[in-house]
């Protein structure tokens, strides 16, 4: 029997990528499982709970037990570091209570996860070692998080390199699926000046969409979803429902593409490995 492989990147985003969940749990309904699965930043989080054996409802489940106002507390920009404003340390905490894997070598499905070398200046695929420092060193968005020191080299977010990490699994699956939930901006009625922190979130989401267009220009996805989760920073885990609802069309969209792909291929056998 022929083997069809599916492999899915989720892209970086912070809040707006709690949205990742709902196109997993489209998967969960119709019964795939991809062969192969890629991160950066918050889709790096998804992914590692995804690989490590989680279904989409299970990561619903442990959001809403743990609350939104638990994970802001998570990334307290009220505490302040000289290399970042928020050290880690309860992401690390809230990581290594939940994955119940702790190596990549131990995941159900196998994992890369996107960082970026400070020094030298690009991309990262980690793929072996423990799994929770691959993770932090894959959020540690600059001026946010506290970069990362990971085997002699200073980590990170993935997202500066690599925002949706597609093409490092495209010869690795017959169906590559790509997330984009680096979202829209869209100009407020009142027009004001940023401040210094929405400035560098918002610049660095300008030059990520840069990034994304240009690799698309020769290397290509599949499946391609970008919701629109118009004016919702990195940071606004409260805005948790407008993050889903603004996602629901594509999630929908999602849903009727892939049981489409599913009738296809009836009869062939979806692979893990």
């Amino acid at each position: 029997m022929i083997k069809k492989k599916i492999g899915i990147a989720f892209g970086g985003g912070g809040a707006r990528g709690l949205c990742h969940i709902e196109f997993i749990k489209v998967l969960d309904e119709l019964g795939l499982k991809p062969s192969v699965i890629a991160g950066t930043s918050i889709g790096a989080i998804v992914g590692a709970f995804y690989a490590s054996g989680y279904s989409g409802q299970d990561m619903e489940d442990l959001l809403n037990e743990i609350g939104i106002l638990q994970i802001i507390k998570m990334v307290d920009r009220k505490i302040f570091s000289l290399s970042g404003l928020v050290k880690g340390n309860g992401v690390l905490d809230f990581l290594n209570k939940n994955i119940p894997v702790k190596t990549f070598d131990k995941v159900k499905i196998p994992l890369q996860i996107v960082a970026t070398d400070y020094w030298r200046q690009q991309e990262v695929v980690l793929d072996y070692g423990e799994l929770v420092p691959a993770i932090r060193a894959s959020i540690s968005l600059p001026a946010i998080f506290e970069p990362v020191t990971l085997d002699g080299r200073v980590l990170i977010d993935g997202g500066v390199t690599n925002p949706v990490p597609y093409d490092i699994i495209r010869d690795r699956c017959d169906l590559l699926i790509a997330i984009d939930v680096a979202g829209t901006r869209e100009a407020l009625s009142r027009v004001r000046t940023p401040n210094m922190f929405e400035s560098i979130l918002s610049t660095v989401q300008i030059l990520q969409n840069a990034i994304v267009e240009s690799k698309m220009s020769y290397v290509k996805p599949d499946i391609y979803i970008k919701p629109p989760l118009k004016n919702i920073g990195i940071l606004e885990f409260e805005k948790y429902e407008k993050v889903i609802e603004s996602a629901r069309e594509d999630v929908e969209a999602f849903r009727k593409q892939m049981q489409k792909w599913k009738e296809a291929n009836r009869g062939f056998r979806w692979f893990r490995r």
